[in-house]
């Protein structure tokens, strides 16, 4: 039988640290600053509270002076640094001042976010939420525009947070509440919008929902075509997005052309650097297009920039070495491949200061692709565990530690270690549902690798239950008709035929046999196994095939997207497909 598409390894899409800085600048109301309330908002107190000891009986809440007081010494102590708890105790205790004496107004919402920022220094994320969602609750727009500001801030700050928790539903709806806000009170075409409309696109790309993705960017080109000069700088971050999201649609072309204008855009201002990173997704570009000289061109420029103003063991440099590795490996200069992928392991094994855990865990995920590809599993599979070993505890890493996961499933299935490939995908998987990420196509070719390995384990049922709900969920993104969802058919069918529903089996084979057909053609091998195991179902219930192929169309959703294919293998057990 035909192999189905085995787990892929989610795109290489930059986080959106990439694209945000961690403490953005002060900037005019209703940006995207996440202390916009706090940074408009003045928090005047009087001599009686300024040199006094800070009061700590209840009684002592329902000066009005006090709230405004400790909110500023909440701030102070903050920004020194020294005492961060310190800085807590007295935040919560203004906004009990703030909602004793003034009620739900708008400086209890300021002291609100202030409780909830502090909390999200200290990593106590979960905690931060409920503060969030209260500050967002009694925020209301319609008594003038600093309490709209003081709503839209919410959102955008308790989007931030649910994106460190990992959770991109929740986040991309909060960011959403946060636009249509924004767009109420200062109109579609603010250059303020675009910002927003770009954290929208960013938070998309993470999700993966690339058509949703494009179409905020595309209403941030527009707008920042409309207010800045030609070639910006925010337009050329905005092309650099963009053909970020066009390369995980796989249409190269269109991605290219957004790099040139960007590219050119640097080169006017005199970015050196960022030409040269926008050198190295030209390179990509080039190699998914097959153009390899030209791949090589873009790439060695780059190298040679990144070389001369950051040194030879910067990561930049390391991840220049490994495009150039899997390069090497597509036209067969495996030397040449291996022999970049140890230059920029030993950058790795002795990182300059300032390299992150996340650059050196994303750059030992690619080499280990390439490891797996030369087939070296075990060497493949160490870097895997290292890696996650270096994003364990980081914040906001569930999607990418959940798809190294899923390359370690992979790995270990091909070593026939099945205990530990299911172990490893159903970790990922537990961490894509907690995020929200759990009805994309990779999600449901990661619950039939899972199934799969279940299968090895003689575990029929449970890897029936995983079978149904890719289906479900390859049905609803891919169509019924496409290949992956017919493999998963497939396995499904054979796991049917195991607990004895052959009626239930055959149903599903005739409808396989039917697509296989009509995509492959009478003839093709694929097509004949397929022949061979319908005909011996058949035999056993005494039945000839239905010709007219019962089609299963009425019970599909027929629409279908498509999807990125990173990373395919073929196994082949008990005739599933993987």
């Amino acid at each position: 039988m035909p192999a189905f598409a085995s787990v892929q390894t989610p795109p290489q899409t930059p986080p959106l640290s990439l694209f945000i800085a961690d403490d953005p600048p002060r900037r005019n109301e209703y940006s995207n600053g996440r202390n916009a309330v706090v940074n408009k908002i003045s928090t005047p107190y009087n001599s009686r509270t300024r040199t006094g000891k800070i009061p700590d009986n209840e009684f002592s809440q329902e000066n009005p002076d006090l709230g405004p007081f400790l909110l500023k010494v909440a701030r102070d102590t903050m920004a020194s640094g020294e005492n961060p708890h310190k800085a807590l105790d007295y935040a919560l205790r203004a906004s009990r001042c703030f909602e004793k004496c003034s009620g739900t107004g708008l400086q209890y919402v300021m002291s609100l976010q202030v409780v909830a920022a502090i909390y999200c220094s200290l990593g106590r994320f979960e905690e931060a939420v409920p503060i969030l969602e209260r500050s967002v609750e009694v925020s209301d727009p319609k008594n003038g525009s600093d309490h709209a500001l003081a709503k839209f801030s919410g959102y955008m700050q308790l989007g931030d947070t649910y994106t460190i928790l990992g959770r991109l539903d929740k986040s991309i709806s909060c960011y959403g509440s946060g636009l249509k806000i924004q767009i109420e009170t200062l109109g579609g075409t603010d250059p303020r919008v675009a910002e927003t409309c770009r954290y929208l696109a960013e938070a998309h790309v993470q999700a993966m929902q690339f058509d949703e993705a494009e179409k905020f960017c595309k209403k941030t080109l527009e707008i920042h075509r409309e207010h800045t000069a030609p070639a910006s700088l925010e337009e050329a971050a905005d092309r650099r997005l963009m053909a970020l999201i066009f390369e995980a649609k796989e249409d190269f072309e269109s991605a290219l052309e957004h790099l040139v204008l960007a590219s050119m855009a640097m080169i006017a201002n005199g970015h050196d650097i960022e030409v040269a990173a926008i050198d190295v997704s030209i390179g990509n570009i080039y190699l998914s297009l097959c153009r390899f000289d030209e791949a090589i061109f873009s790439y060695q420029k780059a190298l040679t920039v990144f070389k001369s103003t950051r040194g030879d063991n910067h990561p930049s440099v390391a991840s220049v070495f490994i495009r150039l590795a899997d390069l090497y490996y597509r036209t067969g200069k495996l030397r040449e491949s291996k022999s970049y992928c140890e230059n920029a392991l030993r950058i790795y094994a002795k990182p300059v200061p300032g390299t992150t855990s996340e650059e050196i865990a994303c750059g030992l995920s690619d080499i280990s692709a390439i490891y797996e590809a030369v087939n070296e599993p075990e060497e493949a599979l160490r870097l895997l565990q290292k890696a996650v070993k270096l994003l364990e505890g980081a914040p906001g890493q569930f999607s990418t530690i959940a798809g190294i996961e899923a390359q370690m499933g992979v790995m270990f299935y091909m070593v026939g270690r099945y205990v530990e490939a299911r172990n490893a995908f159903g970790s990922a998987i537990a961490k894509l549902r907690s995020s929200g990420e759990k009805r994309s196509a990779f999600f449901g070719i990661l619950l039939n690798q899972v199934g799969l390995a279940c299968v090895q384990l003689y575990k029929i049922d449970e890897a029936t239950k995983l079978f149904e709900e890719a289906r479900g969920i390859l049905e609803q993104e891919c169509g019924p008709f496409h290949l992956d969802t017919v493999g998963v058919y497939s396995n499904l069918a054979a796991t049917y035929d195991a607990m004895g529903r052959g009626a239930d089996a055959i149903e599903i084979l005739e409808f396989i046999l039917k697509v296989r057909e009509e995509k492959l053609g009478t003839a093709n091998p694929d097509v004949e196994d397929e022949k061979k195991r319908l005909a011996e179902l058949l035999k056993e219930a005494g039945r000839d095939r239905n010709r007219k192929g019962k089609s299963l169309e009425n019970l599909f959703d027929p629409s279908s997207h498509t999807m990125k294919k990173e990373l395919t293998k073929s196994f082949s057990a008990f005739r599933f497909k993987a």
